[in-house]
């Protein structure tokens, strides 16, 4: 656990830029702790281990669960049920569920559209072009709210290339008149700040290393 450190980069940043704890792979406990400290987004990227915290966590209704990992068909009812905010909507199709099973379940979770914007075979995401596409059609889905992009950059890039990258995400979130962009990570933070990210997705630079 590193508070201190949490404090530190909560002080950096601009104050339209918000902390996402991702506290996969960390226990109860430790979450606990970073709540104490007012902080109430926490992404998840495992719905049973998201779940089981979310239960002994039921008290803190302050807490707000985003889902951030790769988003399995067969998960999708749960994940709606129990996230108000999903990060990682990587296709159309999965969208469209998401959308159906919200009118089903009466709810309206917040979507982040995940765009590839590299060439990188270990990451999923919707290419930007076909987003543009599809656009119009996405609007008119039901029972979603389409909060803004999130992508996640190849590892070994340059700061410099890191930036780039971030920077075509805000610049396709801005043409869609999307508001948030979730993007950085605690290796390109800094970056993603500099090029208009409003959700920086934290672990380890929070809560240390996993084990």
């Amino acid at each position: 656990m590193n508070p201190a450190n949490f404090l530190k980069i909560k002080n950096k940043i601009p104050s339209n830029v918000n902390i996402l704890a991702v506290s996969k792979g960390f226990k109860s406990q430790e979450i606990k702790t970073i709540q104490n400290m007012g902080q109430n987004d926490f992404g998840e990227s495992k719905f049973q281990e998201a779940f089981e915290k979310q239960l002994i966590l039921k008290e803190l209704k302050q807490i707000k669960w985003h889902f951030i990992g790769r988003i399995q068909n067969n998960k999708i009812r749960k994940i709606v049920q129990n996230f108000k905010y999903i990060h990682s909507v990587d296709s159309f199709e999965k969208l469209q569920k998401i959308s159906n099973i919200s009118f089903e379940e009466n709810k309206n979770p917040f979507i982040m559209l995940q765009v590839k914007f590299s060439d990188d075979p270990n990451k999923g995401g919707l290419n930007p072009e076909l987003l543009i596409l599809k656009w119009r059609e996405i609007q008119e889905l039901k029972n979603i709210t389409l909060s803004g992009l999130m992508t996640i950059n190849p590892k070994g890039l340059s700061s410099k290339e890191n930036l780039e990258l971030f920077k075509k995400c805000r610049s396709l979130a801005d043409s869609l008149q999307l508001p948030d962009c979730s993007m950085g990570m605690s290796g390109d933070w800094e970056e993603a700040v500099d090029a208009g990210s409003t959700w920086l997705r934290l672990g380890s630079l929070i809560f240390g290393d996993r084990f």
